[in-house]
Formats: C-alpha cells, sequence, structure tokens
C-alpha cells in the first residue's frame, strides 16, 4: 500500500491534531517567532520526559511514547505509530529527548497556527525528518503521509512540486523545500497584514459610528432640554 492510501485510510490527510486541554503541553508557551520554548519551558519539558521514562535509559520506546501522546493528544493509535516511526529515524525502537522536543514544538506550533513560522525557521529539522530514506529528498507520498503534522494546505500540496520542482524530478531537495517554506512564509505573512488591515479599517469604522451616534444622542438630549426650558418658560 503505497503512503497516500495509508493516509488515506487513516485519515490523516488534512486532519487537525489538538492538544487535550489540562494536559502538560496545554500550558506551555512557543515563541511565535523563532517556534521555540523558553528556558524555563525546556527544564520543565526535561523533567516531564524524565517522570514518562520509568525505565530510566533515557529514551522513550513505542509503548511509553504511545501512552504520552494518546494522553495530551486526539491522534489515533495509528496515527501514534506512523509519528514514533518517523522521529524513530535509525529504527532502534526508541527515540530521546531531541525528538521528543522536536515533537512537542511541532504541536505547539499546530496548536497557535504557526506552521508556517515553524517550517520557515526550522527547515532543515523537518526536511531531515520527512527524508525518510536517508536519500536527502522528499518525495511527493512523504509529504502527504505526514502533512496531519504540518498542516499544509491542499493547495499547496498540489502546487508544491509543480512550483518548486526545479530538478523536474517529482523529488525536493533542501534547498527547494526551502524555498517553499519562504513562499509559505510570505504569503502567510501577507495574509497576516490585509487581516491586521482589515480589522484595523473594521475598529476605525466603528469608531466613527460609534462617535455619530454620540452626536446624534448629545445633539437629541440638548434639543429635549431646549423643549424642557421653553415649556417651563411658557
Amino acid at each position: 500500500m503505497l503512503n497516500t492510501d495509508v493516509a488515506r485510510v487513516f485519515g490523516l490527510k488534512g486532519s487537525m491534531i489538538k492538544l487535550k486541554r489540562g494536559s502538560f503541553l496545554w500550558y506551555l508557551y512557543l515563541d511565535k517567532l523563532y517556534c521555540l520554548l523558553s528556558v524555563r519551558n525546556v527544564k520543565a519539558l526535561v523533567e516531564y520526559f524524565h517522570l514518562l521514562d520509568v525505565h530510566r535509559k533515557k529514551t522513550l520506546n513505542d509503548v511509553l511514547f504511545y501512552h504520552f501522546l494518546h494522553h495530551v493528544t486526539d491522534l489515533k493509535r495509528n496515527q501514534i505509530t506512523i509519528v514514533f516511526n518517523m522521529l524513530d529515524w535509525n529504527a532502534v525502537g526508541e527515540i530521546g529527548f531531541d525528538q521528543f522536543y522536536m515533537l512537542v514544538c511541532i504541536l505547539l506550533a499546530q496548536e497557535n497556527h504557526l506552521e508556517e513560522q515553524f517550517l520557515f525557521r526550522h527547515s532543515r529539522p523537518v526536511f531531515e525528518l520527512l527524508d525518510l530514506d536517508g536519500e536527502l529528498k522528499i518525495g511527493p507520498d512523504n509529504l502527504h503521509m505526514y502533512n496531519f503534522l504540518f498542516n499544509i494546505k491542499k493547495e499547496q500540496l498540489r502546487d508544491l512540486y509543480y512550483n518548486f520542482d526545479i530538478t523536474g524530478d517529482r523529488l525536493l531537495n533542501y534547498k527547494e523545500f526551502k524555498l517553499f517554506t519562504i513562499f509559505s512564509m510570505d504569503k502567510y505573512q501577507e495574509s497576516q497584514k490585509a487581516e491586521k488591515e482589515k480589522k484595523n479599517e473594521k475598529a476605525l469604522l466603528q469608531k466613527k459610528v460609534a462617535q455619530v451616534n454620540e452626536s446624534q444622542r448629545e445633539s437629541l438630549l440638548g434639543t429635549k432640554q431646549f423643549e424642557s426650558i421653553s415649556n417651563y418658560n411658557c
């Protein structure tokens, strides 16, 4: 079965990962500019990793990894297995803290809608994660398979290899993948700027409406006061 077929069966394409409210990851803060945890949060994450590492091997096996992700996210068992296999790139059956930290940052980036920033800031480690065969290239099946982690838009996936596969081999090398992350980041910033301008225009319009309403109210009050004085004089 092809990776795209697997993704379709498991419902991975286009799905959004949700952190469970009140779980440990819910209270961690991801810097919006660099998409990294603060030193204090990293220390807390290290302690949490040690608590999960019940065998004191400084690693997590697939069972411990499953219970961790099942506890903090809404991922299904099959999805968790896929994530574990991606992180366990040398197939030793365990992952260390570096891979664990990377995953936590990915989850927090998606939870906070910072996927474009994360891909842009960490394009090299993400590329290495997606390069499952170690060929220094990413095929379309890889992106389809793991898109639920990075939430790349459907139209981006559709046009990705057409626009950025400069060599024409239906594979992305790192330079091509980096170009994609730069382009995505630029589009994201443009959309954010447009959204901000739209909010500012809406706020300005609301302010003007409020000023007009206040002016009309004061005018109405003035008219009523004048009528009251006139009636009193009479």
